[in-house]
Parts: structure tokens; C-alpha cells; sequence
């Protein structure tokens, strides 16, 4: 099978990195593809190294009168079976031809981007819902879902160099610095915990906001920023309870890597997580934005070691069963294959 993956995003969001995965997993499965991207001269290294040969794009508005015949150019020449494109603005770039177009959406963007696909799949199955519930036939309408990285086998990071006690409680937190993410509330529950510690691994607009709250609620001994960090698994595999606190969050592949690295997780009930999580199961549901409930609900899993090692070994298996690179490419591949019959 001949599959062209179109990404027009240029950042290193959940998005893009799956676009990564997911286009070096279906090589990996021996499929020919072809990586169309957005000039980013890192993310080509990546895809090149995995045995890829990327074309770039400017991927520009409405005055780049270039990228979308220079697409078109492109898999005429690769004559594809399949063109996917990754988000509004590659599907807006995406030209008709002998190809069949597929949109893959990963939040609730405009369908009129769309309009050249014959098929748009959503990674949950609530974006599948808003898809169907816009008048988009239901029959050309798929549920894909992510794989992550598989974090069972890293060892993990070091509390010292984090600035944790040894065998202190230790919650973590992992995202970009915006006010979507929720971190505020986060914090406000640490203050509700005086004998736990956190770490919030990102960066981002909010950062100011954020030690400002850290300050005003005295807990920079426990509460830590250290901005970006690339060792996820190592964080996760450190930490006793992943917290995703995110206000908006349409599917939360840091759920996924919790699972991947048997970390319990306790999530605010977002739209992404609450699909995901059975609650009281593989994790722990709260309201969002209650800084309350998530510090009840972080004292009840700290408490119990036993409930930790039970979410901690569901969350597991479901990854292996549900969201495993060999899982998740074994449902893109049958689907694929359906539509080209």
C-alpha cells in the first residue's frame, strides 16, 4: 500500500509527535510512505533516519499560491493509494486526485477544511460523535486511535536530581505552561497536601502565573518546575500518581503514557480523559477544576498501595491491548484496507 502523510503543524505537540509514530510505524508495518511536512528541518532528520524521504512545504495562508500544487506535483509522482491529512490546515492544502483523501482530526476543528476528503477519522470516539453530528456521513466516518511509546523498560529518574525526597509522595504533572492545562488547579490542591511533593515537566506561556502561585501559596519546597524535559518515562516511572489536570483536552496522550509506564493516574474529567479512563478501574476521575476533589482523590490513591498496584496493572494491559504501536497499526491498516475495496 502507497500512503502520503500530510502535516502542515511545525511545534512538537501531541500531534505532530503521533504524526512521527504513526508515519514510522506504517513503514515499519512495509508500507511505502511518503511524509509531506511543514518545513521543519528537525522533524525531517527524524522521519530521514527512519528510512523516510520527506518533502517540505511552506504550508502558508491564503497568499501561498505554491504548496498546494507543489502537493499536488508530489503525489502524482508517488501515485498513492492513500493521502491522510493530519488537521485543518494540511486538509486545506490537500488537492483532489486518483487518491483516496482521508482527514484525520485530533480536536473539534471546522469540517469546511475538509472538503476534499472522502473519508475523516477522529482519535477519540467523542470526535467521531461531533464529526457525525456536523452531517458528515457516518459510514465514511472512522475511530483511530494513538499508540504511544511504550515506557515499561526505562528506569526512573532520579528524586535527587529533582529535588525530591527519597520515599516522599510524589505527583506528576507533564504538559505545555497554558492556562488550558489546568496547572493552577494542580497547585492549588498541593496546598491541600503538605506532605506531598509535585513536578509540573513543561513550559509555556503560564510560567510566570504559575510561580507566582507557587509563591503565594509557599510551597516552592515541594512544588516543582524545571521546564521541558525529553525523559518522560523516566519521570513517569518516578512518580506515584500521574495528575492530568487539563480544563480541555480532546484526547491526553500523557494518559496513554501513564498507562504505558504502569503509573496510576488521576485525571480531571476532561473531554479526552474521561473517554479513555474507566474510572475506578485503570484511574481516578474529578471534576475539572476542582482543586478539592483532586486533593481527596490524590490523598485516597497515596494512601493505598494496593489501589495504585491494581490501576497501575489495568492501565497496563489496556496499553498493551488497546494502545500499542502493534495494536494501533493492525486498526489503521484494516481500515485502510476497507476503503480501498
Amino acid at each position: 500500500m502507497r500512503i502520503a502523510q500530510v502535516m502542515a503543524g511545525a511545534a512538537n505537540g501531541g500531534a505532530e509527535l503521533f504524526y512521527e509514530r504513526m508515519t514510522g510505524a506504517l513503514a515499519r508495518a512495509g508500507q511505502d510512505v511518503l511524509p509531506i511536512i511543514r518545513r521543519e528541518e528537525a522533524r525531517a532528520a527524524r522521519l530521514t533516519a527512519m528510512g523516510l524521504n520527506p518533502v517540505q512545504f511552506r504550508f502558508g495562508g491564503k497568499l501561498d499560491f505554491l504548496t498546494t500544487p507543489g502537493i499536488r506535483r508530489t503525489l502524482q509522482g508517488f501515485k498513492p493509494d492513500i493521502a491522510m491529512a493530519w488537521m485543518s490546515r494540511a486538509a486545506a492544502h490537500l488537492p483532489y486526485g486518483p487518491w483516496v483523501n482521508i482527514g484525520r482530526l485530533g480536536g473539534y476543528y471546522d469540517l469546511k477544511y475538509f472538503r476534499s476528503c472522502r473519508y475523516l477519522v477522529g482519535n477519540t470516539r467523542g470526535i467521531v460523535e461531533y464529526i457525525t453530528g456536523k452531517g458528515f456521513p457516518p459510514e465514511r466516518t472512522e475511530y483511530l486511535p494513538n499508540f504511544v511509546t511504550d515506557f515499561s523498560g526505562d528506569a526512573p529518574a532520579s528524586r535527587a536530581e529533582l529535588g525530591i525526597p527519597e520515599g516522599a509522595p510524589l505527583l506528576l504533572g507533564l504538559g505545555r505552561l497554558h492556562e488550558v492545562k489546568g496547572f493552577d488547579t494542580l497547585i492549588r490542591a498541593m496546598a491541600r497536601l503538605p506532605d506531598v511533593y509535585c513536578v509540573i515537566a513543561g513550559e509555556g506561556p503560564e510560567r510566570p502565573r504559575l510561580e507566582k502561585l507557587v509563591a503565594e501559596l509557599k510551597l516552592g519546597e515541594r512544588v516543582k518546575l524545571p521546564g521541558w524535559r525529553r525523559d518522560t518515562g523516566a519521570l513517569l516511572k518516578a512518580a506515584d500518581v500521574f495528575v492530568s489536570s487539563s480544563r480541555h483536552e480532546p484526547l491526553g496522550n500523557m494518559v496513554l503514557e501513564a498507562f504505558s509506564a504502569a503509573t496510576p493516574v488521576l485525571a480531571a474529567a476532561a473531554e479526552g480523559p474521561s473517554e479513555v479512563i474507566r474510572d475506578g478501574e485503570d484511574g481516578l476521575l474529578v471534576p475539572v477544576d476542582d482543586a478539592m476533589r483532586f486533593a481527596v482523590a490524590a490523598r485516597l490513591l497515596l494512601g493505598d498501595a494496593g489501589l495504585r498496584a491494581n490501576f497501575a496493572a489495568t492501565g497496563r494491559e489496556r496499553f498493551e491491548r488497546e494502545f500499542s504501536e502493534t495494536a494501533v497499526t493492525a486498526i489503521w491498516l484494516d481500515f485502510f484496507g476497507r476503503v480501498l475495496r
